[in-house]
């Protein structure tokens, strides 16, 4: 037996270890019904309201509800008013036409799969009672002053019990004190009554919180009698005898009315609040005080109420037991009750409900319903609702009191069993299953989580897993092999991987990995350590005087992914809201100070994963005249003495000079080396103002004289008298020249260059340098050379452009500096030997390509690689019009590009090009030449388009090829439109060209009208942009002879439009025989924005300009200029009206080469633009229109009112026109009109006109007030509203016969008299 006992308790040591790595089990894995959500074991309802029972579970397959009420089956279909809400056991009952008390009882629910069947707790459901108080007729109380008194409360129980509290007829609360006050119970208690607690309103309320409702109990008297003052009254009229032969109340020592006798007992429950009242009598009123005999009182959970009256422990545990002495004093004695509480216990938990246990096949686990109480609680097991000894026999399963011991469990062992704990003050019911599962091990963690953490704080990074057998968890970072582990990191059993204190390097990709027997599954998570926040500059405390201003500054370093936000407090409260305080990102700023701005001001700064915060006090003075203060310099210090002399430091000490009335702020110390500077001083630290010493640092070998500077508010004092001087030993350098570099100016040299030692870094007397180097790439020998007065050495003859390893090293006479670091550098470069290799081209369109090449290898570069260059130029243009080009173009691709893109192409031309490689030194060969083809493009606009021989309904256009054709022209398009005096475009007419045409007549125009012209011309690739041109037909024979007699001129006009009709221009001229003038076919013509001026251009030169000047004008006047390069036409803005400008176009080669200019065209600027306008299209105009008739309108209307005003309506005329005399009156309910008959609605209105067709049109909308006014005495009164009645009685028709008045007016009638004035 002793063995056996021994095996148990080594499994269940183990079985606990499993147990406390429980998992919990996803939801899509099968899994026993688990209890989620369920009701109050003490449910109490409103009567008011449903009764609602919860009970929610999950489980996988999800679980089915039963309900036992009473302990018998609950079959709710069976009940009308019960409901089951869908996928849930919550019942929901329906008490309207039922009373909530008929379903009390004590309620469970089961929630089953087919794995096991879980049970909620017993849920007692009572419905909550706010019974009345019984009416009872209370008579007054009659007391004697000094005397104690108690005024009953009994209020009705209630469920739950309601809250007591005394209140006067005006919902006061009564004043309560040490002598007056209210005992647990509800009772109002007075230690001693007086006088001025007479009233007839002491009112006990009681509040019954479920229902929120209040019971009030019948007003209670109290009357409270002076007997001295009765007496004294009433001797007068009774021969001076007292009619009371009572005594006065005397005073008297304390005795308790609660409780009762010297001693007393409670009991309380564990976890509960315990409260113990002791209240007394006396006069005077006795002061309470509370001790605990066999102990202290718990300090955190005890607490004293109704002025010491009550004690009160919360949370109350077996240590709160045994006696406690409440002690009544006055000063004529005391008295003391003695209260013996025991703590009973309801069962609980010791170590946790028991755990769901998911095992493996094959695995062992147990169950442990550890809980203890007061009494011993017994404890019994369950099997899916079923009592453990009533359900099948399971040799894996052995139960020992508050445990379960499962061995060797296999598949199909799953269920959930319940364990019950239970004494007489109340019971534990727990769930908890076993779930037998074979599941490979899963992360639940999201993946690639980045956990993010302020440096040196704690970092937590999570791994929850599932898996049966229960998965290991182990952890990596980065790329490393290793697990983590040690003091840095510390593991969970849950998996989650804590680093005690983060640091930067503890940033990056950690893995986490779970496996067991049946896989592996690996998850990914990041951490990011940041820096923290941090305030540099903290706002500092101030005194400023009322008026002044006052910034606060706040200056913060924070990491620079963290965006931090600021915000002030004053006093720990927010900002007042006044205009007066400024903030700004780093500063608060209050202007105008008053005293309420006086205050602690803090400044808070938080980003989402840290804060920090200063704060400073601000004094407000009051700005009172003061006797002026005179500030000044601080006087220079004094008594300068060296001590605590060593090698390399010394102690200097001063004495601070008179501060005029600013403190100083600090102290700067400076000193002069007179062996190496002689005459100059340098600073060398600074102290604060408190201070009067110094520790010194100092280097070898200088002679130093140390003085001291004063520095306050005002400014820096003037210099101390000089120390003594203290001279330094040698010594060998403390370090070496930095700056150490390397490089060629010659393509066999080398030139090493650093920067020297001053001399305060030397150390010591003979200063030189070793200079080293040797070649990187072999395995060679250091080779050195002593250097002295200068700070660089060349190496000659060495190979072209190869690395090298360079030192350079400080020595002085007493030794040599520290070994110095190693530096890099390059011998001298040459110019490369090699072209690039394997070049091709790809024509990408018409005006892009792309050259490709293989890189120089780097030996024959023979120096840094800048780049590439790309030499194209074109040859000539595929067209036999063109000429040749050969301006050669350059295009620079740095570094160690293979291919580039030559851009800005023209199409359907011949290109050469070549490629070099250049280094530092320069370029290398280029490749051999290679040609390749633009393919055509679209053209540009031809080069010139003239309007000539104008007539009444023809005219002809001139043009000129473009100059950019970019292919072969295969045709042209025409496109033209008439355009009326507001500049509306008509319908477009299109006419397709041949090749070779240069000219077009256009018949069947139309007279005297402006046309827009397009011209555009095509290649095979598209039609290319068009040059515009306008022209207007002319109006009479007239004009054409005059138009004819200005052949030759460059202008031409006519009265329908600012556009001239420009003549013919010179024919260009054969290409054989090219003129002197690279220009042809120079036109012009006006337009609203100017002159536009039109050319041929067939010259070389590339810079063109346009110029101009005023017609007649003086000597001393130059030509404006307008660069027009590649253009054939060109907008002249800015012309002045009434001026004639003298134009002409000049072509600019080389410097050394004459100009060369068109002939001058003469270009006319009218006065006054001569186009008319269709004044009814203008805005302003039929803006006037709409004004007149609208001022029409009104006056008619006034008219109109006028004309009637206190007219009456003839009734009858209008009744005997009309066949149907019924009519509907006015609605009383919405005051509309009914519908009414009229068999004339299409008679015409009195004192309108009627239109030709002889009916007045009427549409749905058009309500006449006269349709309405037969038989009313209806009027309008002066403001024209209607405010007559409508009737449908004769007698209204009778009496209104006979007045004289004009038919009403109406809307219409309006409309149509204004329709006859317009």
């Amino acid at each position: 037996m002793m063995e056996r006992r021994r095996m148990d308790a080594a499994l269940l040591v183990l079985f606990l270890g499993h147990l406390a790595g429980a998992l919990e089990v996803p939801l899509d894995l099968p899994q026993p019904p688990t209890i989620t959500h369920q009701s109050l074991k003490d449910y109490i309802i409103d009567p008011r309201e449903n009764i609602i029972i919860h009970c929610e579970a999950k489980g996988k397959p999800h679980p089915s509800f039963s309900w036992t009420r009473n302990g018998t089956h609950f079959d709710i279909d069976q009940d009308p008013n019960v409901n089951m809400k869908p996928h849930s056991g919550t019942l929901v009952i329906d008490i309207s036409r039922e009373k909530a008390e008929n379903y009390e009882g004590v309620y469970q629910c089961t929630a089953r799969n087919k794995h096991g069947a879980a049970v909620s707790n017993n849920i007692v459901v009572r419905q909550s009672r706010s019974p009345l108080w019984s009416k009872e007729k209370i008579k007054p109380f009659v007391v004697q002053e000094g005397v104690s008194l108690v005024l009953p409360c009994r209020p009705p129980a209630g469920l739950p019990p309601p809250i007591i509290f005394w209140m006067d007829n005006y919902f006061q609360r009564l004043p309560q004190s040490g002598r007056v006050s209210q005992s647990l119970n509800g009772d109002l208690y007075f230690s001693n009554v007086l006088r001025e607690d007479s009233r007839n309103d002491y009112i006990c309320y009681a509040r019954f919180p479920h229902t929120q409702t209040i019971q009030q109990k019948q007003p209670i008297t109290v009357k409270v009698l002076n007997l001295d003052a009765i007496n004294d009254t009433m001797a007068a009229f009774y021969n001076d005898t007292d009619l009371f032969s009572e005594d006065p109340v005397d005073e008297r020592k304390p005795s308790f009315l609660i409780p009762s006798g010297p001693s007393s007992s409670k009991m309380v429950l564990r976890g509960q609040v315990l409260e113990m009242e002791c209240i007394a009598e006396g006069l005077p009123t006795p002061n309470i005080s509370w001790t605990k005999v066999s102990g202290d009182f718990p300090a955190k959970r005890t607490s004293f109420l109704h002025y010491q009256k009550t004690l009160r422990i919360v949370d109350v545990s077996e240590s709160d037991a045994g006696d406690y002495r409440c002690t009544a004093k006055n000063r004529l004695g005391s008295v003391h009750h003695t209260i013996r509480v025991t703590v009973k216990a309801a069962p609980y938990w010791i170590s946790g409900s028991p755990r769901n246990l998911v095992l493996a096949p094959g695995e062992n686990g147990v169950l442990t319903c550890r809980a203890s109480g007061t009494p011993k609680p017994s404890i019994t097991w369950a099997m899916n609702g079923i009592p453990i000894e009533n359900s099948p026999k399971d040799l894996s399963r052995k139960v020992e009191d508050d445990t379960i011991i499962f061995t060797d469990v296999q598949t199909g062992s799953s269920a959930v069993y319940q364990c019950n704990v239970s004494n007489e003050y109340g019971y534990l019911l727990s769930n908890a299953f076993v779930n037998v599962l074979s599941e490979p091990p899963r992360v639940l963690t999201p993946a690639n989580v980045v956990y993010k953490v302020i440096k040196n704080h704690r970092a937590l990074m999570d791994c929850a897993s599932f898996g049966s057998p229960i998965p290991k968890i182990t952890w990596f970072k980065d790329s490393r092999p290793g697990t983590l582990g040690g003091e840095a990191y510390n593991m969970h059993d849950n998996g989650t991987l804590e680093i005690n204190i983060a640091q930067a390097r503890n940033s990056g990709k950690y893995t986490c990995v779970a496996r067991n027997i049946l896989g592996i599954f690996e998850n990914h998570v990041y951490l990011e350590v940041k820096e923290p926040t941090r305030i540099l500059k903290q706002p500092e405390y101030k005194v400023v005087q009322r008026g002044r201003s006052v910034v606060f500054e706040c200056k913060v370093k924070h990491d620079p992914s963290l965006i931090p936000t600021m915000n002030w407090l004053k006093d720990d409260g927010e900002l007042p809201d006044d205009e007066r305080l400024i903030i700004d990102p780093e500063s608060l700023t209050i202007t105008d100070v008053t005293e309420n701005d006086a205050g602690v001001y803090t400044c808070v700064v938080n980003t989402t994963l840290d804060h920090d915060s200063a704060s400073a006090e601000l004094t407000v003075i009051e700005a009172t005249p003061t006797p002026a203060v005179v500030y000044e310099r601080p006087d220079p210090p004094t008594d300068l003495e060296l001590t605590d002399q060593k090698k390399r430091s010394v102690q200097l000490t001063w004495t601070p000079g008179d501060e005029h009335n600013s403190p100083i702020q600090k102290f700067l110390i400076q000193y002069e080396d007179s062996l190496h500077h002689r005459g100059h001083w340098h600073n060398l630290t600074e102290v604060p103002g408190t201070k009067t010493t110094a520790h010194l640092k100092l280097s070898p070998y200088v002679h130093y004289t140390f003085r001291v500077l004063a520095l306050n508010a005002v400014g820096f004092s003037r210099p101390s008298f000089p120390s003594r001087v203290f001279k330094t030993d040698p010594a060998a350098p403390d370090e070496n020249p930095t700056g150490v570099q390397g490089h060629g100016t010659e393509h066999d040299n080398l030139v090493i260059s650093w920067k020297p030692l001053s001399g305060l870094q030397s150390n010591g007397p003979g200063l030189h340098y070793r200079v080293m180097w040797r070649q990187k790439t072999i395995d060679s020998e250091w080779t050195t050379v002593t250097v002295a007065n200068n700070s660089k050495f060349v190496v000659s003859g060495t190979p072209t452009f190869v690395p090298y390893e360079l030192k350079v090293q400080a020595v002085n006479d007493h030794g040599a500096g520290p070994e110095p670091a190693i530096s890099h550098g390059y011998s001298g470069e040459d110019l490369p030997v090699a072209a690039p290799e394997n070049v091709q081209v790809f024509v990408l369109n018409s005006t892009l390509a792309e050259v490709h090449w293989d890189p120089v290898p780097h030996k024959l570069i023979r120096g840094y690689l800048k780049g590439y260059k790309v030499y194209y130029w074109r040859e000539r243009s595929l067209h036999k019009h063109n000429p040749h080009h050969v301006e050669k173009q350059i295009l620079t691709f740095s570094g160690n590009h293979s291919h580039g893109m030559l851009p800005g192409l023209h199409a359907f031309s011949l290109y050469s090009f070549n490629v070099k490689v250049y280094n530092g030194k320069g370029e290398g060969p280029p490749s051999p030449t290679q040609q390749f083809e633009t393919p055509e493009g679209v053209p540009a606009a031809p080069s010139s388009l003239v309007i000539t021989n104008p007539n009444l309904d023809s005219l002809t256009l001139e043009w000129s090829p473009p100059h950019d054709r970019n292919g072969l022209i295969t045709g042209y398009t025409l496109k033209y439109q008439p355009v009326n005096n507001s500049n509306e475009l008509g319908q477009v007419e299109e006419l397709a060209l041949p090749a070779n045409a240069t000219s077009v007549t256009l018949p069947n125009l139309k007279y005297s009208t402006r046309y827009k012209f397009y011209l555009n011309a095509k290649t095979v690739r598209g039609a290319g942009p068009a040059i515009s041109q306008e022209a207007v037909t002319i109006m009479d024979e007239a004009l054409i002879s005059q138009l004819d007699g200005d052949v030759g001129t460059a202008t031409s006009g006519n009265t329908q439009t600012s556009h001239p009709i420009a003549p013919s221009p010179p024919r260009r001229p054969p290409h054989k025989a090219l003129p002197v003038s690279p220009f042809g076919n120079v036109s012009s013509s006006m337009g609203e924005d100017g002159a536009l001026i039109s050319w041929e251009y067939w010259g070389p030169e590339k810079n063109v300009y346009l110029e101009y000047i005023v017609e007649n004008s003086e000597g001393e006047e130059e030509w404006q200029k307008e660069l027009v390069n590649g253009s054939q036409n060109y907008m002249l803005k800015g012309l002045k009206e009434g001026l004639s400008y003298r134009v002409r176009l000049v072509a600019k080669g080389h410097s050394d080469q004459a100009p060369h200019r068109s002939k001058e065209l003469l270009v006319t600027v009218p006065a006054v633009a001569s186009r008319q306008v269709d004044i009814a299209t203008q805005g302003w105009f039929i803006g006037l229109m709409c004004a007149i008739a609208l001022l029409i309108l009104i006056l008619l209307i006034i008219c109109f009112i006028q004309r009637n005003k206190g007219g009456k309506y003839p009734v009858k005329e209008k009744e005997d026109a009309h066949t149907d005399p019924e009519f509907q009156p006015m609605k009383d309910d919405d005051c509309t009109f009914g519908e009414y008959s009229d068999n004339e609605d299409h008679k015409p209105l009195k004192g309108s006109r009627t239109p030709s067709n002889g009916t007045v049109k009427r549409d749905d909308s058009d309500d006449s007030l006269v349709d309405y006014g037969e038989g009313g005495d209806g009027q309008f009164n002066e403001d024209g509203s209607f405010i007559g009645q409508y009737s449908g009685k004769s007698a209204s028709r009778d009496t209104a016969e006979g007045h004289e008045s004009s038919e009403a007016p109406s809307p219409i009638n309006a409309m149509n008299s204004l329709n006859s004035f317009v």
